[in-house]
């Protein structure tokens, strides 16, 4: 700049002839070693191109690409990388930085050049866009695609644009002139252009409503400006070029080794897919030394109620907490749907929970509360199925009232409700019948039943209400002590027993029929009916000799129940477990 300023006033104020072109640009090549700037070739040209309308040279070069949707996600997160933070000069290098993310972009591409193109000058396209909200935040690109297809952003260079008065629909939408920034580029033979919009950049503040946009060519083309210029001089350092794309290929390597333990093994498992919940050898150990959960593994199918088991501090809230991605496991996976779960995976929209507290505005209705508890998905608000989600609830008028008037219970139905907005496909609960009467808790079971039987929906609970989960879950997993000691249907962990309880009608009768039978060490009678200890009879010969002496019976049942079982399998006494 020093040498350019000096040659103008050497011209205009001191009147020294000087031999200055008329027009004169510079290409970026390198970074220099002295000083870390940039260093450029020179370029001069007879006339500048833009003193009069119409002046510039401009060539018209044919995209192609069909009418595309692109969609911004709420909170504008995540967003697309046009540019990295911190590298300076090198950023306006090296090309491959750029990253567009898949439902973001809209790409139309260019036919291969079979001769140079030199751009100088600010490139335009014209678009037609449509939103459902008559604005649109968006950020234009335009590519430099090599021969195997990998794209640089020449310079970094975005054009941010914010367009309004927009229509709904493509078909009536308006073309929209699009300047892009004024930039001096080679393309080279071989080539590609390639124009992307995008709806997010992490460079800019972008929108945060979630929404939809389509977009399209409006002309078909992009216009060009170039410049017929000669080479000034060469570069007085040809290596830089190889010195900076040396640089930057260190620091992508150091990229790739810093995720390389999440490359290692797939982020999917495709033979996994329809499957709600798999944990493999889960251990979660702290800087303590504490080891909360232990090689754990279990799995959940769809259409199953499984009640997940164990005393305090068995590790129940640790595994849940690790299933929603809240905390990483120290050693091992859990993959919800086939997806490895990690903090923010996509596959948890998928699944609705209730952990730990409720978490709730007080000062808001509990209508609010869900309603503003769905808008943060940024989902539609169609697809919650809000009104299901307040009759499961069953809070009647008092849901609009504010939640500080709310009683333990009224709270904890109104978590269940939001944890079943959007019916997910995984609903996890982490003690739902806390706080509930038992008229409550008699419903709650009956809706955790509906919400999986015959809906594929799959439903996992955490209690410690043993005679609740006997009656509610389809099958069941055992912790003590973050280890897995047992899992499977509730009939199969009760297993066989040694005692029958029967409904009969005539209590007194069938005790003394009973009583002298050969193969029965006991009978007893409780308020459910008759309970017989076995000892070589069997429950038809029960049956049978009972119906001889006029006894009738309405049911017979194994009298050993999961509570029995529970104790027996954790080694606790029965004051470390609830009923």
């Amino acid at each position: 700049l020093r040498e350019l300023a000096r040659g103008w006033f050497d011209q205009h104020l001191r009147g020294l002839a000087a031999d200055v072109p008329a027009f004169e640009y510079a290409q970026v090549t390198g970074l220099s070693t002295a000083d870390g700037q940039a260093t450029s070739q020179n370029y001069v040209s007879a006339a500048y191109p833009g003193l009069t309308d119409g002046s510039a040279q401009r060539d018209t070069m044919a995209l192609a690409g069909p009418p595309q949707v692109i969609v911004n996600p709420p909170g504008g997160s995540p967003a697309a990388v046009s540019s990295l933070p911190g590298l300076g000069q090198i950023g306006s290098l090296v090309t491959g930085f750029a990253v567009d993310l898949p439902g973001q972009v809209a790409t139309f591409a260019g036919a291969v050049l079979d001769s140079p193109v030199q751009v100088v000058g600010a490139p335009s396209v014209t678009l037609r866009v449509a939103s459902p909200t008559g604005t649109a935040i968006l950020f234009v690109k335009l590519y430099d695609v090599d021969a195997d297809g990998q794209p640089g952003l020449p310079q970094g260079l975005v054009a941010p644009v914010r367009l309004t008065g927009l229509t709904a629909d493509l078909a009536t939408a308006s073309p929209v002139t699009v300047t892009l920034p004024a930039v001096a580029h080679r393309f080279e033979t071989g080539h590609r252009l390639a124009l992307a919009v995008t709806t997010t950049d992490q460079a800019y503040q972008a929108s945060t409503e979630a929404t939809t946009y389509q977009v399209a060519l409006g002309a078909g083309s992009i216009d060009l400006p170039t410049v017929d210029g000669a080479l000034q001089d060469a570069p007085s350092t040809p290596w830089i070029p190889f010195l900076a794309t040396l640089l930057a290929a260190a620091l992508l390597l150091g990229i790739v080794l810093g995720w390389r333990g999440r490359r290692r093994r797939p982020d999917v498992d495709e033979s996994l897919r329809d499957v709600p919940l798999v944990a493999a050898n889960l251990t979660k150990a702290y800087a303590d030394g504490f080891v909360a959960v232990r090689a754990l593994s279990f799995r959940v199918e769809p259409g199953q109620v499984v009640g997940l088991l164990g005393p305090n501090g068995a590790g129940k809230t640790t595994t849940l907490r690790m299933l929603m991605g809240l905390i990483l496991p120290s050693e091992g996976d859990i993959r919800v749907f086939g997806h490895r779960v990690r903090p923010g995976a996509a596959v948890l929209s998928r699944l609705g929970a209730f952990v730990e507290g409720t978490g709730f505005l007080p000062h808001l209705s509990g209508t609010d509360n869900l309603a503003l508890y769905w808008k943060a998905t940024g989902r539609p608000a169609a697809d919650a199925h809000l009104t299901e989600a307040l009759q499961i609830a069953g809070l009647g008028t008092s849901v609009e009232r504010t939640v500080r008037t709310y009683s333990q219970g009224m709270r904890q139905r109104l978590a269940i409700a939001q944890a079943m907005l959007g019916l997910p496909d995984l609903l996890v609960l982490d003690e739902p019948t806390n706080g509930l009467d038992p008229p409550q808790i008699r419903e709650m079971r009956e809706v955790l039943r509906r919400y999986a039987d015959g809906t594929g929906r799959t439903v996992l609970v955490s209690s410690h209400l043993l005679a609740e989960v006997e009656q509610t879950c389809t099958h069941v997993v055992v912790m003590n002590r973050g280890r897995l000691i047992a899992q499977g249907t509730v009939g199969e962990v009760v297993g066989a027993s040694t005692a029958l309880l029967l409904d009969v009608d005539d209590r007194d009768t069938a005790m003394t029929v009973l009583a002298g039978m050969e193969g029965v060490a006991a009978v007893q009678e409780i308020a459910d009916g008759v309970v017989v200890e076995l000892a070589g009879a069997t429950g038809s010969g029960l049956v049978r000799s009972l119906v001889g002496a006029g006894v009738g019976v309405e049911r017979l049942t194994p009298r050993r129940r999961l509570e029995d079982v529970f104790l027996s399998l954790v080694g606790e006494d029965s004051h470390d477990v609830g009923q």
